[in-house]
């Protein structure tokens, strides 16, 4: 007599039902597609494909000689891999959504080349561990991206300035003419800011270089794994120590994102100084064509769309930040699928940062600046007013009571319309006695050679400023 029907499905329809999904033998349906559109991500994280196959490679190679799995079924995993990582490069692989994430699409395509034994690359690690592995690998290369971009553009402003070494302008505080500057020692103050991008990359890519594979899904693994020798075929110097941890951090992530929102801050400072010394109302630069935009309507105009565009991305960038920031704060130990949205976030900051640095290291070298309108505006407004307090401080008067007859004599110019340079000495002497004889005559150039103070804009410093970066950004 036959035996009787349980009336339960075996494993296999039930896997079928949950199409295929590695995950599917626990359900008893498919998922819906709705929730197989909106959970799906093999879309943003097939760009970490490189990452994903060396990975893999390394972590099939390790289980072969722990005697974990078959060495024959570890060589034939490496060698599918490569062959899967040959036709994502060539761009023959079919990426499939219903597969959800790049994990599951390669582990798919190796079990069509080699079978069965596919199915053990997944032996001592969980996706959890992968993706983790993968995004700080991926983190790693990204900071060195990065740093590469900002010594570019250090680069080009370095060769800027130097090209115009000579070039006087005002410098500003609240944006009204301050004291007169050399237009190399402003653009040598973008260059320290952009340095400090650089050592923030360094630092993310520092953080990023620990490895959680083989922390599994978020308790570790019951395998004798040899976690140290996949660290160092991956390249990492150390391994993360907590398996909870290391499978829910993103801070490494954090970091990246946060230096590239910075980084970002810092060229759109630069790109609104573009914007302004580019205008009819300063006429300090002009813009290189291949670098600007006309109107439809306005046969004149040339804008400043990439320094515009520039100022509007880092925004975005600092919306990646926030976005990062925000999806972490209240998610408990360890692995949420809240961190699916990682990569978003971070490709989104990396694609920004780097095209807005390579763009700017393109047009920087090409912008001109007008040496005779920004040496007049200099010394225009009064610019040398606080020279001319100095010089009565170096003629015994406490500074703040200087001050006080500097701006007595300010006020007197302003009111008969003449610069410092049209009063009599007998004029500057109604407000202190002690101006010496030359103090009308205070010129520009003695103005910026008194300012030789280390970091000063004395031309001296700015010429040793400008070599010791030469020396720098050369090594």
């Amino acid at each position: 007599m036959p035996p009787k029907k349980s009336g339960r499905k075996p494993a296999r329809k039930s896997a079928k039902k949950s199409g295929g999904k590695t995950w599917g033998g626990r359900f008893a349906g498919s998922t819906h597609p709705l929730a197989d559109a909106y959970s799906v991500s093999v879309d943003i994280d097939r760009r970490l494909w490189q990452e994903e196959i060396a990975a893999s490679i390394a972590h099939a190679r390790m289980l072969g000689r722990q005697r974990i799995i078959p060495r024959a079924d570890a060589n034939a995993i490496v060698r599918g891999l490569r062959e899967i990582g040959r036709e994502i490069r060539d761009g023959r692989f079919r990426w499939r959504d219903d597969l959800e994430d790049i994990h599951t699409n390669v582990e798919a395509r190796l079990q069509q080349k080699i079978g069965d034994a596919a199915g053990r690359l997944h032996t001592a690690r969980s996706r959890n561990d992968q993706v983790a592995t993968d995004l700080r690998l991926y983190a790693k290369a990204a900071c060195d991206r990065a740093t590469e971009a900002l010594r570019s553009q250090q680069r080009a402003l370095l060769d800027l300035a130097d090209a115009n070494r000579a070039v006087a302008m005002p410098g500003y505080t609240h944006l009204q003419r301050a004291q007169p500057v050399l237009l190399a020692h402003h653009l040598l103050a973008y260059i320290e800011m952009l340095d400090r991008d650089a050592e923030r990359f360094a630092q993310a890519r520092d953080r990023a270089d620990a490895m959680p594979l083989g922390s599994g899904a978020l308790a570790g693994v019951p395998y004798p794994i040899d976690r140290r020798s996949v660290a160092k075929e991956l390249g990492f110097s150390r391994l993360c120590d907590n398996s909870l941890d290391a499978v829910s951090d993103r801070d490494f992530a954090v970091d990246f994102v946060s230096a590239a929102a910075l980084t970002m801050t810092h060229v759109s400072r630069f790109a609104e100084e573009i914007v302004l010394w580019s205008s009819s109302e300063f006429g300090f630069l002009t813009l290189p064509d291949a670098f600007s935009t006309g109107s439809s309507i306005m046969p004149q105009k040339r804008n400043p769309d990439i320094a515009e565009l520039a100022r509007a991305r880092t925004a975005r960038v600092q919306g990646d930040l926030a976005a990062l920031l925000g999806m972490l704060k209240a998610l408990p130990l360890s692995y949420n699928r809240d961190l699916q949205e990682d990569k978003r976030a971070f490709f989104s900051a990396e694609d920004t940062v780097l095209d807005t640095l390579r763009v700017f290291a393109a047009m920087t070298p090409r912008l001109t600046f007008d040496a005779e309108r920004t040496r007049a505006a200099a010394t225009a407004n009064y610019a040398l007013a606080t020279d001319l307090a100095d010089m009565l401080v170096r003629a015994g008067l406490p500074f703040r009571k200087a001050h006080e007859a500097v701006g007595k004599l300010v006020r007197y110019a302003e009111q008969q319309g003449k610069a410092f340079d049209e009063l009599t000495i007998e004029v500057f002497r109604r407000f202190s006695s002690l101006f010496p004889d030359d103090a009308p005559k205070l010129g520009l150039d003695a103005a910026l050679r008194a300012r030789s103070a280390p970091g000063g804009t004395a031309p001296r410093r700015v010429s040793a400023a400008l070599r010791r970066w030469r020396e720098r950004l050369a090594t």
